[in-house]
């Protein structure tokens, strides 16, 4: 019996699989892209830029789902304190919208660096956020998205808007 079912599911997921992969196309596979916009911690303003990969894959009928990891640094600095490193991974659940356009949301682990009265310290914390994603050719895409970080040891949150383009391989 367990034969037929698993059978029965493989069977289904083959005729699925390309319907999946056609209404996520372009906006399955492995990507990567820069990054840059405003950065805001602690009160005060600055600019933020970095780099991101990630790698999409379709799950259902026009929902992708798949990890990003991003490296960036910030020019905050004030009251002080610097804001510097950041690295963050998270999970990303997306939305195709038109078929150039996505939708989605993300949430995962962030730690950053920052240097206050002559010491560096590491803060962790939550980073969630979402946005907008436009495939300008099947291997290219331009993106704008918010995202926020709530930090340990009180430290307060971190707010981010971000304008990105990147390439899909």
């Amino acid at each position: 019996m367990k034969t037929v079912i698993f059978a029965a599911i493989a069977a289904a997921a083959a005729v699925s699989a390309p319907a999946f992969a056609q209404d996520a196309a372009p906006f399955t596979g492995p990507r990567a892209g820069v990054t840059m916009g405003f950065d805001k911690a602690q009160g005060e303003d600055g600019f933020s830029y970095g780099v991101t990969a990630g790698y999409d894959l379709a799950v259902a009928n026009r929902v992708t789902f798949g990890p990003e990891v991003s490296f960036g640094d910030s020019t905050v600095d004030g009251q002080g304190f610097d804001a510097s490193r950041d690295l963050a991974a998270s999970v990303r659940l997306g939305y195709v919208v038109t078929p150039q356009i996505l939708a989605f949301g993300k949430v995962g682990y962030a730690s950053s660096r920052i240097e206050a009265a002559g010491a560096h310290t590491s803060l962790e914390g939550v980073r969630y956020g979402g946005g907008l994603e436009y495939s300008v050719t099947p291997n290219t895409y331009i993106s704008a998205e918010y995202q926020r970080t709530e930090y340990e040891d009180n430290f307060g949150g971190r707010d981010a808007g971000v304008v990105g383009i990147g390439f899909r391989f």
